[in-house]
This record gives structure tokens, sequence and C-alpha cells, in this order.
């Protein structure tokens, strides 16, 4: 079989089992929540109001109807792109939660992966580089401590330092609140900023951007510095290296342009891993720096057990992951011609 038909054949049965994949988040995410103590109404009307309030809140939401009417009522919906009405945004649509808040969330993803690849790729190429020595030693414990801190406890740590103390960035937030953003293009205030040809506003988009992104993609990096420096040690006793040396091609060429490339291919497919991460700690990112996106959307929902929103945010995740896990592997069959499906 061709490799083209070879990986058409994949990506055929990676898409079949992404609706799989898919349902069974949805379940997991469905009957965990209706496992959990508490009640939508008693959480949203407070302690104050009568049970007839309550009853009758619990009607409208179909609370009051067996589980599994719940279950195949919210699977119907689902299908037909119906994630039902937020509980706690004044009867909001989830889709309209979603599309309101996901580009701040975007937006700081893109910036934490943007520093997570620099610095990790950065250190982990200086680690391998130099084996045996402290710079060795330094960017394994670099490793290890980036990936072991709570992102909480750093955010905030952060915080006090370069915004309290030194007064270097903002505390929180996407936008102060004396300026108006940006016109909404694509809800990416960076972006937006330069579509409108608006510098001042681009720049100050960045500077309420540094932080959390520092703060997470900082975290994050410690998965791309060990699979860079394992991999790049691997590829430096590699009889194509040996052979690059030995025809007198500088050391420094042979590390960029030979090893490091092929060392690359495996941070590909850490990726697609890295998204969840990403959004995981996201929503600890956004909590600690009052960052106004999906992530902190989904745990206020949390807070307030606002079922239709948690499943609603909770189905887009996990279609980013799945849709991102298959792109990651079709992009890394392409580069590496060894790899086989």
């Amino acid at each position: 079989m061709s490799r083209s038909k070879t990986l058409q054949y994949y990506l055929t049965a990676r898409l079949l089992l992404a609706p799989l994949m898919l349902w069974t988040i949805v379940t997991l995410v469905f009957f965990l929540l209706k496992a959990t103590p508490g009640d939508p109404a008693d959480a949203f009307l407070g302690n104050r109001a009568s049970e007839a309030v309550k009853a009758e809140m619990r009607e409208q939401l179909g609370l009051n109807r067996p589980i599994y009417v719940q279950y195949f009522s919210y699977l119907f919906n689902l299908l037909q792109g119906d994630f039902g009405k937020s509980i706690t945004s004044s009867g909001k649509y989830v889709v309209d939660v979603i599309r309101e808040n996901f580009p701040a969330t975007l937006e700081l993803a893109i910036g934490s992966m943007l520093v997570a690849f620099i610095v990790g790729v950065t250190v982990g190429t200086i680690s391998a580089s130099r084996p045996g020595t402290v710079s060795e030693a330094s960017g394994r414990l670099f490793g290890i401590i980036s990936y072991s801190l709570p992102i909480f406890w750093v955010g905030m740590l952060l915080q006090l330092i370069f915004a309290v103390q030194l007064r270097i960035f903002p505390l929180g937030g996407r936008f102060p609140a004396n300026l108006t953003p940006p016109a909404r293009i694509t809800g990416l205030y960076s972006i937006d900023s330069l579509l409108h040809f608006d510098l001042g506003s681009f720049f100050v988009s960045l500077h309420h951007l540094a932080l959390p992104c520092l703060t997470l993609g900082v975290l994050l990096s410690g998965i791309f510095e060990r699979i860079v420096r394992v991999n790049l040690k691997q590829s430096m006793k590699a009889e194509y290296v040996e052979a690059a040396r030995a025809r007198g091609i500088p050391e420094q060429k042979i590390l960029i342009s030979h090893s490091l490339k092929n060392a690359m291919i495996p941070v590909i497919t850490v990726l697609g891993l890295t998204t969840a991460s990403l959004l995981g700690g996201a929503v600890l990112t956004e909590v600690t720096f009052s960052w106004p996106g999906l992530a902190s959307q989904l745990y206020e929902a949390i807070s307030n057990r606002d079922y239709p929103t948690v499943q609603g945010i909770m189905v887009f995740f996990a279609a980013i992951v799945v849709i991102a896990s298959i792109l990651i592997d079709l992009i890394n069959a392409w580069i590496d011609p060894r790899i086989k499906y």
C-alpha cells in the first residue's frame, strides 16, 4: 500500500473514532456532574428561596425528570448543536458564552505555547549540547521544577513580585478598565489591534498578556525541555552525526542542521498532548490573573453548579483536544516518512 493510501486510511480511522471519543467524554461528564452533591436550584436561588420556587426552577431545567431521560434529551440537543442555556448567565445560550469568551482563552493559549516552545527548546538544546556539565544538570533541574510547580502558586508569586512590588505588569485583567478595547473582529485583542492599525492598543494588550503567558508557558516548557534534551542526546550519537564530523562540518552546524532537526520530530507529537495540559492550566491561570476567558467561565460554572455551561465547555474543550491530536499525528506522519500507520 502506498504512503498516501496509508495516510488516508489512518485519517479515515481517526475521524470515525473521534465521535466515539467525544461521546465517551460527554457521557462521563454528564453522569459525573449528576453524581456531584448539591442542587443547581439551591446554588442559583440561595437558601432563602421557597421550595415552591426551587421546584419550579427544577421543572424548567428538566432536573425532575429521570436521569436517563435527561441524558438522551441532552444527547439529542447536542447533535443539533444546542448546548442548552446557562443557568447563571441570565438565560444566555451556552454557545454564545463559548463564542464570547473563547478568544481570550485562545489568545492566552497561543502566547503560552510560544513561550513554552521557545524556552523549552532553548534550554533543552543547551542542556543536551553540553553533556556532563553544569548546563546539563541545570537544564534537567529546570525541567523537573517547571513541570512540578503549581500554576496558581507561581502565578500569585509573580503577581506579587512584578505587579505589586515592581509594578512592571498589571495585576490582572485583559485590558485596562478605563480604556476601550479594539472593535471585535477575531476577538483576540492583539490581532484586532493590528487589523485596526492601532499600535497603542496592541502594546497595551501585550502588556496585559505577558505575565499570564509567562506563568503558564514557563511551567509547560519543562515538557519540551525533557523531550528535546533526551532526543537531541540520542541524535548526537547517531552515525550520520559521526559522518558529518568526519567530513569536518562545524559542531554548531551539526547541532542545528542535523541533530536538532531530527530531535524536533517528537516535539511535534508532544504539541498535541500539551493541548490538554494547556487547557487545564488555563483554568488556574485565568482565575489567578482575572483573565476573562472560557476557562474562568468554566470555573464559575462549576462553583455555581451550572450544569449546561460546564457540559458545553467540557465538550468544546474535548473537541479541541481530539482535533488537535488528529492534526498533530497527520503532520508528524507527513514530516517523518519512517512513521507507518
